[in-house]
Formats: structure tokens, C-alpha cells, sequence
């Protein structure tokens, strides 16, 4: 019989691809990973790592047996799941994920409302790039996490974990107010008018740029967003709040782009002029547990918090 924590290692190591990774993301000392992973060697009687150095790779093998044990651990997820539909109360802690914007706008409502209907539910929030979501809900330190994918930046497939639509929002372009009375009738009219292509980003080829911090899916957007305009940016500032952001931009710092949640406040001297390009917010979770109780009323109470605003 095959131990299912041993095979939860080689998941994470599959999709973390170093033990150190593994161990860090586990609370694991590395040996200990390293001699689990031994012992899975020896269960299955056949090599599962071909080892060079300090690097370890997955042989087919391995990789085949890590495709088995998503199967094996959304289908012990369902089947806890189905058990908890007996309970009459909600009880238990539900853990959720959100980026900062979302934590403001969607996630605060929908906590009063969980709160509300469960009071014997324990609620916890992980402020979060969606970048990092997929690796916590498969560490299990999450059980819902918004993730995120932009028109240039597409969400790659995640094994192990399912999504569902939950808003979808129009990009803009954040420019300093022109300081000419010309040049400002000139902006608010585009500002105002329908959605522009990628020339509104070309006008800006010369003009420094603010980014989220290299990594995150809001610099890689704005990196690809300006490439398909036909030129690479200038970053000079990086921020990740959008907050921050607009006030550079009102400080006359740069132009950037940001997404309706971010632009729900907009300071004096901000032009947003909106844009083709979409970015789509998704509900992430370990497959299986969908209608687990407490996932599916976290998941009901988020949907709520959107759709009467957005």
C-alpha cells in the first residue's frame, strides 16, 4: 500500500521542483523530505528521481504516478466533502485567499455575510499575489483563493485544482490630467468615449511607466500590454497597490494601467481612459471539494458580494 503523504511530497515536488521548496511549503526539514521520498522509492520498487548533483528530476514514472495521486486526493476530497453535507451547522475554519483589491471590495462583504449566516464558522484571510494562490491551496493552507489571468497574460492549467468565473473587468489607462485646458477637454472627451485599442499605449512609448513589482501578473500585463503596442516600457516606479499607484500618477510620475477594482477611487489629476483589455478573476479550489459545506457557502457568499456591484 502506497503512503498518501509520501505521495503528496512527490505532487509538490512535481510542481515545486526543488526539495528545499518542498520542505519550506510543508514545514519539513529537506533530509526529511529527501528520505520520504526514498521510502515511496522503495514502496513502489521502481526510481521515481534521477538525482545530479543537488538537482532532483522526475522520471516518467513519477511524473505518471503524480497525475494518479491528483486523482486519488480530489476523490478523498469529495468523499470528505459528502460526509460534511450530514452536519446540520456549519463548523470548522474556512480559509480564503484574495489579492489586496479584492480584500476591500469583495471579500470584506462577504465575510459580514458568511459571519452573519455561520457564526460558528472561523473565517480566515490571506492577503495574497494570485501568482502564489495555486501552491497554497495544493499546500492546503487555503481552501478558496482568487486567481487571476489578464488578455496577455492567460492562466496556465492547474493540476489538482478546478476555477469558476467570478468578475470580469476592463483595464485602463491611468495618465496625468494634461495641464493645457486644450489638452484636458482633448483627454476627458477620449476618456469618456468608447474603448480604445493599443494606440492609446503607443501615444505613452516615451513616457515613464508604474508597474506592480517584477513577478506578479500586474508587471508581466503591462510589460506585454506595451510589447503588443509595438514598444517595451520604462518602468521607473514599481507598486502594488493600486492606491499608490494613482497617486504617482497624479503626482506626475508616469502612466500605468489598472483594472475597475483598482480605479474605484480615482485622485484630481488622473485620466482614465478604458481599453480593450480585460483582466478576469476566477474562484480557485483543491478539486473535489467543491460543494464541501463550507467551500460551497464561502463560494456563494463571494458570487454575492459581486454581483450587485459589479
Amino acid at each position: 500500500m502506497l503512503d498518501l503523504r509520501r505521495l503528496r511530497l512527490l505532487r509538490e515536488l512535481a510542481h515545486r521542483k526543488t526539495i528545499a521548496a518542498v520542505a519550506e511549503a510543508l514545514s519539513y526539514t529537506p533530509s526529511a523530505v529527501s528520505q520520504q521520498l526514498t521510502a515511496l522509492e522503495r514502496e513502489t520498487g521502481i526510481a521515481l528521481l534521477e538525482r545530479t548533483g543537488r538537482s532532483v528530476t522526475l522520471t516518467p514514472a513519477a511524473l505518471r504516478l503524480v497525475e494518479h495521486t491528483e486523482t486519488m486526493l480530489a476523490t478523498l476530497a469529495q468523499a470528505t466533502a459528502e460526509l460534511a453535507t450530514a452536519r446540520t451547522e456549519l463548523t470548522g475554519t474556512l480559509r480564503i485567499g484574495a489579492f489586496p483589491t479584492a480584500v476591500r471590495t469583495i471579500l470584506s462583504p462577504a465575510l459580514v455575510s458568511l459571519s452573519r449566516a455561520h457564526p460558528h464558522l472561523e473565517l480566515l484571510v490571506t492577503e495574497l499575489d494570485p501568482a502564489a494562490a495555486p501552491a497554497a491551496l495544493r499546500a492546503e493552507t487555503l481552501d478558496i483563493a482568487l486567481v487571476q489571468e489578464y488578455d496577455y497574460v492567460p492562466m496556465d492549467p492547474e493540476p489538482g485544482l478546478d476555477t469558476e468565473p467570478l468578475l470580469t473587468e476592463t483595464i485602463h489607462l491611468a495618465a496625468p490630467n494634461p495641464p493645457s485646458e486644450a489638452a484636458t477637454m482633448q483627454a476627458t472627451a477620449a476618456s469618456s468615449s468608447s474603448i480604445v485599442g493599443p494606440e492609446a499605449l503607443a501615444v505613452h512609448r516615451d513616457s515613464p511607466w508604474i508597474a506592480g513589482t517584477s513577478g506578479t501578473l500586474c508587471h508581466t500585463m503591462t510589460v506585454r500590454a506595451c510589447r503588443a503596442a509595438g514598444f517595451t516600457p520604462r518602468i521607473r516606479h514599481h507598486a502594488d497597490d493600486f492606491g499608490a499607484v494613482l497617486a504617482l500618477v497624479a503626482a506626475g510620475q508616469g502612466v500605468a494601467l489598472v483594472p475597475d477594482l483598482g480605479a474605484l477611487s480615482v485622485p484630481a489629476g488622473v485620466i482614465l481612459t478604458p481599453l480593450p483589455t480585460r483582466r478576469r478573476t476566477r474562484l480557485a479550489y483543491r478539486r473535489g471539494t467543491a460543494e464541501h459545506p463550507i467551500v460551497a457557502a464561502g463560494r456563494a457568499a463571494l458570487h454575492a458580494a459581486v454581483t450587485p456591484n459589479y
